[in-house]
């Protein structure tokens, strides 16, 4: 590769290039520049569908880069202290993926928290690996999972001193993190590759007062979504490989099954930009983000029966430390529940937060928000506080125990099912996951025993109108069994 630097877009500049030749353009996507479908250009504009390329040898092969994509991706590699980097436009779901596929052979151990996103149960069906589940920590007052304890982990790694892999989460969707450094240099005593889901972590990069990166504490990949955090366009994400434990060549060959042969240019244009954006710039820019949320932090904390948790939560139980710029908020004391203020504040003052829960309500503040959103979200909460009865705080507990797992999730996919009721499936194999979206973490995965507790809580879930994913019935009123 040509000497290049951070303020370079090679892949941005060569798309950029093709347009301004004017190109006649006898090849995918039909639309042939916006033509095709005027309804759409008229709104988005000519320009962006002129972006909307396939691969050829000016423009470089997403599947086996050799040009301008592969000098995007050493850029990035580069900017995240990685070794290697591989985009993603399929989301940092196939990222994780890609992680398990390349470290775990069919009936190889990983051990995971089991508040992982579901798409590293998918990795575990796709590979064929068995999952040991560790318990995250709870905050029983605010109802939500933290990380896992260095503890648990070195309970699992020494009751199961086999498992090829370590999966961690970075931060958690609520911002804790767990003390991957040590958990990493316990792993790697036992030969044991460290992979980490840095989905909401892509901006931790590039501030000091934000918590360490998975590259920073000694994993050996992440999966990170540069969408969520650092600026790029939604499902552009992007896998770090960190040094020679992981073998390269294996990387590869797994991304050529999960790969798209037709990525779009536009995510991928999106990527090259983005990280030149915060290569140069991330500094200053989430400094403003730190100085804004900090103030509206401090802000919603003087609102009567509102809690803005933060930084005052490291050292609890699974909280090693917190990305300050997850804005959660509790909502118990108000009589509502999360879901309710959610519901609220888009109908009643045009704002949507990024998800809910029974306690809680979160907003994400990234370098792409203002002062004054931040202070309408605060005027909103202080309007909604000045109409409640403030009451005596009363956590609902929202995480069921987790429940025992019986058989691999792979064997369970494959199984043969049965469509029972809710209700009817205590004490079954269930065949499907169910979930609540966002976050993304299964209530219940498949090979796992249904109890009802779970089942309350599934139905809580569905009373407060919770989008609920991963089963054939769309309501969920009925879960697939093992037969």
């Amino acid at each position: 590769m040509k000497e290049i630097d951070q303020d370079s877009t090679p892949l941005f500049d060569a798309v950029k290039s093709y347009i301004q030749d004017e190109v006649i353009p006898f090849h995918v996507p039909g639309h042939k520049h916006g033509r095709g479908i005027p309804e759409l250009t008229d709104f988005i504009g000519e320009q962006v569908l002129k972006m909307d390329l396939n691969g050829m040898k000016d423009l470089d092969f997403f599947n086996n880069p050799k040009g301008v994509i592969l000098d995007a991706e050493k850029l990035f590699a580069k900017a995240f202290n990685a070794k290697e980097a591989f985009f993603l436009v399929n989301g940092t779901t196939s990222g994780i993926e890609v992680m398990i596929m390349s470290t775990c052979n069919p009936g190889d151990e990983i051990i995971l928290p089991r508040n992982a996103h579901r798409s590293a149960i998918s990795g575990i069906i796709l590979s064929g690996a068995v999952p040991i589940y560790v318990e995250p920590e709870i905050n029983k007052e605010l109802g939500i999972a933290n990380g896992v304890s260095v503890e648990k982990m070195k309970e699992a790694i020494a009751t199961h001193p086999n498992a090829k892999a370590i999966f961690l989460i970075n931060p958690t969707y609520y911002g804790f993190t767990s003390d991957i450094k040590t958990i990493a240099e316990l792993a790697h005593k036992y030969n044991m590759s460290v992979l980490v889901d840095e989905a909401h972590g892509a901006h931790m990069y590039f501030h000091k007062d934000l918590p360490s990166t998975a590259m920073e504490q000694g994993a050996d990949m992440c999966a990170m979504s540069m969408h969520k955090t650092g600026g790029s366009l939604t499902q552009s994400s992007a896998l770090l490989v960190a040094n020679d434990r992981i073998s390269l060549e294996r990387v590869k060959k797994v991304l050529d099954i999960i790969f798209t042969s037709s990525a779009s240019y536009l995510l991928l244009c999106s990527l090259d930009i983005a990280r030149k954006h915060m290569a140069l710039r991330g500094n200053d820019l989430l400094q403003k983000t730190l100085d804004m949320v900090r103030w509206a932090r401090n802000e919603i904390n003087e609102i009567d029966g509102i809690y803005g948790f933060g930084k005052e939560l490291v050292g609890s139980p699974g909280c090693f430390d917190f990305d300050e710029t997850k804005l959660g908020i509790n909502v118990r004391r108000l009589g509502f529940t999360g879901y309710e203020i959610e519901a609220l504040l888009r109908k009643e003052y045009n704002i949507q937060i990024e998800l809910a829960d029974i306690n809680n309500i979160l907003a994400l503040v990234s370098i792409g928000d203002r002062f004054e959103d931040l202070k309408l979200l605060i005027n909103s909460l202080k309007d909604i506080s000045s109409k409640c009865e403030i009451r005596e705080y009363n956590v609902i507990n929202s995480i069921p125990n987790y429940s025992k797992s019986l058989v691999s999730p792979r064997e369970a996919f494959y199984s043969e099912k049965e469509l029972l009721s809710l209700k009817e499936s205590v004490g079954r194999i269930v065949g499907e996951m169910v979930m609540a979206y966002p976050p993304g973490i299964p209530v219940i995965c498949e090979g796992e025993i249904m109890t009802k507790e779970i089942i309350d809580y599934i139905n809580i879930l569905k009373s407060e109108n919770c989008e609920l994913q991963g089963t054939i019935d769309p309501l969920v009123n009925h879960i697939q069994v093992l037969s």
